[in-house]
C-alpha cells in the first residue's frame, strides 16, 4: 500500500536509517523498504521530529514511547512476514509500527489502551494514506473477536505469558513478545503447532510494562 504524504521530507535520513538498519542485520528486503517508505517523523511529536530517525526512543506523551527503528525492524524479522497476514499488535502506541505492518501488505488488527493515543495514531495513519483496524482495550486480552492471528506483536512487557494471546494465536502463528519485570526482561518467541507452543529465547529486551486493566 503506498504512502500518500510525507516522503518528500528527511529522504536522506530516512536513507541512513535503512542503511543502519541493514549494518545492523536486518536482511528483510521487504522490512526495509517499509522503513524507506513510512516517514516516521510523521509519528513523534513536532518538536522532536529531527531526532525521528535516530536510532532512538523518542516520548510520545502519557509514559509511552517509540521504540528504537531497530527493535520495530528487529520484531518484525522474527515475526517472519510474507505478506497477507492477520497480524495483532498489543500497544499502539504512535502509530509507526501499525504503519509498518500494512506497508508490508497484512491485515493488522491494533489494540492500545489509551484513547488518545489511540486517535492519534488512527489521525496520522489517515494522514499518510494508510489504514489499520484500531481499537482502544486492554490488550493483554487481545481481540478475540477478530482471532485466529497469525502473528502477535506486543510492545510491552508481560510479567508472564498471557493466555488469552496464546489462545488467539493461530496454527503455525508466531508471538513477539518480551517476559518479565523491568530490570529482568526476555524477548520470546512462541510458535504454535496444534495445542503446542514452542518458545524460543531470543535476546534481552527493556519495554514499559504491558498494563491489564481490571
Amino acid at each position: 500500500m503506498a504512502v500518500r504524504q510525507g516522503l518528500s521530507e528527511f529522504r536522506r535520513d530516512r536513507r541512513r536509517l535503512v542503511e543502519r538498519l541493514r549494518s545492523a542485520g536486518i536482511e528483510d528486503l521487504a522490512i526495509l523498504h517499509a522503513f524507506d517508505s513510512v516517514p516516521r517523523h510523521c509519528f513523534v511529536p513536532e518538536a522532536l521530529q529531527h531526532q525521528a530517525y535516530d536510532d532512538a526512543a523518542l516520548p510520545i506523551g502519557h509514559g509511552q514511547t517509540i521504540s528504537r527503528p531497530s527493535v520495530h525492524a528487529h520484531h518484525l524479522q522474527l515475526a517472519g512476514l510474507v505478506g497477507g497476514e492477520r497480524v495483532l499488535e498489543v500497544g499502539t502506541g504512535s502509530g509507526f509500527q501499525t504503519a509498518l505492518l500494512v506497508a508490508l501488505g497484512t491485515d493488522v488488527y491494533s489494540v492500545e489502551r489509551v484513547e488518545s493515543l489511540a486517535e492519534r495514531a488512527r489521525l496520522r495513519l489517515e494522514a499518510i494514506g494508510l489504514s489499520a483496524h484500531i481499537q482502544v482495550g486492554d490488550g493483554s486480552r487481545g481481540w478475540p473477536e477478530r482471532a485466529p492471528f497469525d502473528v502477535i506483536l506486543v510492545g510491552a512487557a508481560a510479567p508472564s505469558l498471557p493466555g488469552a494471546l496464546l489462545a488467539q494465536l493461530g496454527e503455525g502463528g508466531r508471538l513477539v513478545v518480551p517476559i518479565g519485570e523491568e530490570r529482568e526482561q526476555t524477548l520470546l518467541r512462541i510458535t504454535r503447532s496444534g495445542s503446542e507452543f514452542a518458545r524460543e529465547t531470543v535476546d534481552r529486551a527493556r519495554f514499559v510494562p504491558l498494563v491489564e486493566q481490571d
